[in-house]
């Protein structure tokens, strides 16, 4: 009864209609979703803030991120929640794949969804309460449920129709990869190509986002490199490990995202490729992550021909109708996708142009690999200092 009172003396006059429709509009409401709950505003022009910009404030923007039960999507989450964002997130099995989630914003800011990817009735209530809508869904392998055109085509042509017909999302992010062209010889760099066309097809506004070989705590790309050295006689490099790649951290890449959704609108139907600020070959990160672990490098090259050879059963046991082991390293899509190098294009957009300055690849960036060194983080079978020139 207090606050029907006070309700008067806060908010500007507005007509019956206009009350029925939002009869609380410091609140931002506009109407109510087809699942009936009340929808924050989607202007992001001049979005709904209150407080000083921590966890506990209201940053204005409510964002669905699909794939936030990732890599890349748990530090996604982890940015927009510190600054007061609402967060949905989509999640197909069991409930402990979003509960890391949950901590990382305030009490009731990051809200599990279930959905299945190709239900539409289940994307569009995941993301009817949103006005921003980030994919991040990727996979470097294919598996019996998910082929590269169902996961890299077919999924972000449905994300991006549907975002557009729900008619109040403001922002869409698109996360490809460094490398994703039609020339590719890659499936999965191609399919990643091809989804970016629907994609912007169907949401000419949004922004696309490119970035290299991710590295992190929890990376597939060097922590692989180390269990290899740590489990077997020496780390395989296919080819002649000459190929060049621009690797980046993480948490710089989820700054990028997060940068997207809060800015002016600049990057509104653009692409951005990002890339570290160092260029390494692949014989230079084995021999950095060696190391880390303070071992001697111990590597065999692995010529294309037999690699591919070696890649055939594992080609086999993958079109099967039942769960297979995954030898990722060994697959044939792996093996195509290390005949080129996988660098920012010289007249690209990049973290510059989003306003972020990425991080070295040493020190503290990969601190993560100290686990594997013999005895503990402070010990190692060698002391040695080099950050190159490890023998390849």
């Amino acid at each position: 009864m207090i606050a029907k009172r006070l309700l008067p003396r806060v908010t500007p006059a507005l007509s019956s209609v206009s009350r029925e429709i939002c009869p609380y509009p410091l609140l931002g409401c506009s109407g109510e979703n087809p699942i009936g709950e009340v929808r924050h505003s989607s202007s992001l022009a001049n979005p709904i803030k209150k407080g000083t910009g921590g966890r506990s404030s209201v940053s204005g923007y409510v964002a669905t991120v699909f794939g936030a039960t990732g890599f890349l999507g748990r530090y996604v989450v982890q940015q927009l929640a510190r600054m007061g964002s609402q967060v949905f997130v989509p999640y197909r099995g069991l409930e402990d794949e979003f509960k890391h989630l949950k901590l990382m914003g305030d009490l009731g800011q990051v809200v599990p969804v279930p959905y299945d990817a190709r239900d539409e009735e289940s994307i569009k209530a995941a993301m009817a309460s949103s006005n921003v809508v980030i994919n991040l869904i990727g996979r470097d392998y294919e598996t019996s449920n998910f082929s590269f055109e169902e996961l890299n085509v077919a999924i972000p042509e449905r994300l991006s129709r549907l975002a557009r017909e729900h008619g109040d999302i403001s922002r869409y992010i698109q996360v490809s990869c460094l490398g994703a062209s039609p020339l590719n010889p890659s499936k999965h760099y191609r399919t990643k190509a091809e989804g970016d066309k629907w994609t912007l097809e169907n949401f000419p506004e949004a922004t696309v986002l490119k970035p290299a070989a991710l590295v992190g705590t929890e990376d597939r790309l060097l922590n692989k490199w180390a269990m290899f050295a740590k489990k077997m006689p020496s780390v395989p490099i296919i080819g002649s490990g000459n190929n060049k790649l621009q690797p980046v951290h993480v948490l710089d890449v989820a700054a990028a995202v997060v940068s997207s959704v809060k800015d002016d609108g600049s990057s509104i139907g653009k692409t951005y490729e990002l890339g570290g600020p160092d260029v390494f070959t692949v014989n230079e990160l084995v021999a950095l992550v060696y190391e880390s672990i303070r071992e001697e490098p111990r590597v065999t090259h692995i010529p294309f021909p037999v690699a591919k050879v070696m890649a055939g059963p594992n080609e086999w046991l993958k079109g099967l109708s039942f769960p297979t082991p995954k030898m990722v390293t060994f697959s044939r899509n792996n093996i195509d996708s290390l005949e080129v190098d996988y660098l920012v294009s010289p007249n690209a957009l990049t973290f510059k142009d989003l306003g972020i300055a990425p991080r070295k690849l040493t020190g503290v960036a990969i601190e993560h690999l100290y686990q594997y060194r013999t005895g503990g983080p402070s010990m190692g079978t060698t002391v040695g200092t080099r950050t190159s020139g490890a023998g390849f």
